[in-house]
């Protein structure tokens, strides 16, 4: 599992072989057929399970009567925790939540995450602290910041820091929250 997730998140679904997974795993490729018949499976498999893992950080204790500046930091908290843990499943889902190969389970575990995120976009468009934007472009907006930016820390671009972590923390919340002037 390990192996095939480095390979695909690094080399995408069709840039990664059954024999290229079974290489890196140092293991023969029929041991990898005698637990998924094929490679789609695999990929749905470990999907699926980075996916959840991903639901369990941003969702594990969370702070459900706090205001929703504070629900954001834990969110995005665990965001950072997930990424901190392994980076390649962070890529992993970036790139391939929308692929054309993910069967039916793998979609609605990925709906079970953008329904939580969406509650909470909803939650805040209520009480008008998120800007009234569609819910899909706020999540992108953050999502999509925060997972460029641990690709330029694993590049070693940037480093990491608390106060880094910080601040771009601060700057997603101001890019989708409601600005009073």
């Amino acid at each position: 599992m390990d192996a095939a997730l480095l390979l695909f998140a690094e080399r995408g679904y069709d840039g990664t072989t059954v024999p290229m997974i079974a290489d890196t795993a140092e293991v023969g490729a029929g041991t990898i057929y005698r637990y998924f018949e094929s490679k789609e499976v695999l990929v749905n498999v470990l999907f699926q399970e980075c996916v959840t893992r991903f639901i369990g950080s941003v969702s594990r204790n969370y702070p459900h009567a706090a205001n929703i500046r504070a629900q954001f930091t834990h969110i995005f908290g665990g965001m950072v925790r997930f990424a901190k843990d392994d980076i390649h499943a962070l890529h992993f889902i970036e790139t391939h939540s929308g692929a054309r190969y993910l069967d039916p389970k793998s979609r609605e575990t990925f709906q079970q995450l953008m329904d939580f995120l969406h509650a909470f976009v909803h939650s805040g468009k209520e009480q008008g602290l998120i800007r009234p934007l569609p819910s899909d472009a706020l999540i992108a907006i953050v999502f999509g910041a925060f997972t460029k930016m641990f690709t330029l820390i694993r590049a070693g671009k940037i480093t990491e820091t608390p106060e880094l972590l910080s601040q771009i923390e601060e700057s997603c919340w101001d890019a989708v929250r409601v600005h009073s002037d």
